[in-house]
């Protein structure tokens, strides 16, 4: 950063140009003379191309070395008793050990209290299989008006949860064709079968 002014609430920042270390170094008055010019002889050998190449040498010669069947002369040894029981100690740092280990299914959260549109789902879904553009706002605004005073503000976030699933299994159908053709708009939080 080089310069940095406030103007009530607003700070104005002003940052040098880009540049790399290397050429910070070099344009840096404290660095003394001898050091940009040990700089300066070490990026002129510097080549990416030769790098890469010499980082894929080493991968390959890894993975020759990875491939490479123990001769039977070094066969590996299984530890004693007492290195077995000593090693246990510190087994539990290295987490689950068995193959088949998997950790426990959640439960699926089910609704807890009454839906409060469900005397009225068949007709928010025509609603929104007609125009499927409109927010839930809309949709719940339409619900106040043809039934007054039964359906406040509040639910707004229970009925944009609802069209949320159902836009989801619409996009799920776009996406899948048939294999979420079969499942109601309602059923989005299962998705498609597998």
């Amino acid at each position: 950063m080089a310069e940095k002014a406030r103007d009530g609430a607003r700070v104005k920042k002003r940052y040098y140009p880009a540049a790399t270390p290397f050429q910070r170094l070099l344009a840096d008055s404290r660095v003394v003379l001898e050091t940009k010019e040990q700089a300066r002889a070490i990026h002129a050998m510097l080549d990416p191309v030769a790098l890469l190449s010499e980082i894929r040498a080493a991968q390959q010669h890894l993975v020759e070395i990875a491939d490479r069947t123990l001769a039977d002369d070094t066969k590996p040894t299984t530890p004693t008793l007492e290195q077995f029981l000593s090693g246990l100690r510190t087994a539990w740092k290295e987490g689950e050990v068995r193959p088949t280990a998997r950790p426990d299914p959640r439960a699926i959260r089910l609704r807890r209290r009454p839906d409060p549109f469900a005397a009225v789902d068949g007709q928010l879904r025509e609603w929104f299989a007609t125009e499927p553009w409109r927010t839930s706002r809309e949709l719940l605004e339409r619900l106040q008006s043809e039934h007054p005073g039964v359906y406040p503000d509040k639910q707004l976030r229970t009925l944009q949860r609802r069209v949320k699933a159902w836009r989801r299994t619409m996009a799920q159908r776009m996406v899948f064709g048939a294999s979420v053709a079969k499942l109601p708009i309602g059923d989005a939080m299962r998705g498609p079968p597998i």
